[in-house]
């Protein structure tokens, strides 16, 4: 009898050069973390772990690599046994972030985690740390932080609050560029909203309400303007329909995702394509996973998608999804031909998994 495979666990690479606060962001997300269990690796540079000992106490299942990059690792081997201990049913884990070295190469590590036979993961995405005071100078010194960023699905600008606001504006036109669309958010401290690299998880045996107040919580009411707002820096999306989408014009809107849209989450029905199944559907920047789940017995068939990202238009995300609607699908060849498209993202399990 075929066993139901466990949820697989979202991994995300945290990068960014020297100083330009992964650490700050990694707390943050540590001591704000909706309700997840969050799991961390720490790919220190050097034979003292300083950002292993600056983020040690702030979560319980942490990996520190030490004495040099994990991207220098041959193949993605020595990253497996660490993945193999963190994704043990025992930990809990809902996200695991790699906090990479600030003289990493992040594609490597993408690379290695894409290469990865660990079947509980999944990619979550690349977050590139930039300092927006010492971006200009890291840059004409470092050229090859234009390729770190043209690799990365989002883009944290941080360190905002040293820059001023006219310099800012043009620091994020020429990041975003060198991001080649990918979403770019403004941050100061390192302060994001977790909702854009893991969703709240709360679970009964753990009560949210009596979590650290954070700084947000204690700051007045009226003192607050919506720009102080975490979610200020970027749009959410909701897309239901209950009519099935066409699986070619579906495909088609995600090759041509516009620049900003981050993340798309949820679920897909594509009717008569597959009668039998629901799409969870996972893209984070370029990257895209389909995974096929039966209808439970009564459950309404419709789609269901969040999309998030930065500088987005809700109403032309809107109609294009719409678009993507089939409401007279019949069960043809030319359908089932279209379902190859969405099939060629399926994560086809090994034999050794059924």
């Amino acid at each position: 009898m075929t066993q139901p495979r466990a949820p697989q666990i979202p991994v995300v690479v945290l990068a960014g050069f020297l100083g330009s606060g992964k650490t700050t962001l990694l707390n943050h997300l540590l001591r704000n973390r909706a309700g997840n269990r969050i799991g961390v690796i720490v790919n220190d540079f050097g034979s003292i772990e300083i950002d292993a000992m600056t983020v040690a106490g702030q979560v319980g299942s942490t990996v520190s690599l030490g004495n040099g990059c994990l991207c220098c690792a041959v193949d993605a081997s020595e990253l497996d046994t660490y993945l193999e201990t963190l994704t043990r049913p025992a930990a809990r884990l809902d996200v695991i972030v790699i906090e990479a070295s600030g003289l990493a190469e992040p594609q490597e590590l993408v690379r290695m985690l894409l290469a990865s036979e660990n079947p509980y993961i999944r990619y979550g995405g690349l977050v590139e740390v930039v300092d927006a005071a010492e971006f200009p100078a890291t840059r004409e010194r470092h050229p090859e932080i234009d390729r770190h960023l043209a690799v990365a699905d989002l883009i944290v600008l941080n360190k905002t609050d040293r820059v001023a606001d006219a310099g800012l504006r043009a620091l994020k036109e020429a990041v975003g560029a060198a991001g080649g669309g990918a979403a770019v958010i403004c941050s100061a401290y390192g302060r994001i909203d977790p909702g854009l690299l893991f969703d709240p998880v709360l679970r009964p045996d753990e009560d949210d309400s009596f979590r650290q107040l954070t700084f947000e919580d204690l700051l007045p009411e009226a003192d607050r303007t919506h720009e102080d707002h975490l979610h200020a820096a970027y749009e959410s999306v909701s897309f239901t329909s209950d009519v099935p989408l066409s699986p070619r014009r579906f495909m088609a809107f995600l090759d041509s995702r516009p620049a900003g849209l981050y993340r798309i989450k949820g679920f897909a029905d594509f009717g008569a394509g597959d009668p039998g199944n629901r799409y969870a559907l996972h893209a984070v920047g370029g990257f895209l996973r389909f995974v096929p789940q039966r209808w439970a017995r009564g459950e309404p068939r419709r789609t269901q998608l969040v999309l998030i990202g930065s500088g987005i238009d809700a109403d032309a995300l809107h109609k294009e999804l719409g678009d993507c609607l089939d409401a007279w699908q019949d069960a043809t060849e030319e359908l089932e031909r279209s379902m190859w498209g969405v099939l060629r993202y399926v994560r086809q399990p090994d034999d050794d998994e059924a």
